[in-house]
């Protein structure tokens, strides 16, 4: 069996400790902007800033994640076709 086919899945603490790590962070960012001792005008472009970073941190990891995933396809179909030449190759 190939490391390939090693089932990659996170445990469940990790997934637990992740969701709560980023509603720490998103909910203490938030805390510190709203008692933040400015403008309702400073505090709403504060807190769109922190949306749009959110949004933007989002995009790129699924966009690294999905070439990541296509980079493993590409390779594991180069790996069949070489096996499939080597394998006409000694039957000749």
């Amino acid at each position: 069996m190939s490391k390939d086919n090693v089932n990659q899945s996170h445990s469940n603490a990790w997934v637990a400790q992740t969701w709560l790590s980023f509603f720490l962070s998103v909910g203490g960012m938030g805390f510190g902007i709203f008692f933040l001792p400015v403008d309702l005008w400073i505090k709403a472009y504060l807190g769109m800033g922190l949306a749009f970073s959110i949004s933007s941190t989002v995009s790129l990891s699924k966009t690294q994640r999905d070439i990541h995933e296509s980079q493993r396809i590409i390779s594991k179909l180069e790996e069949a076709k070489l096996e499939k030449i080597l394998a006409e190759h000694h039957q000749v």
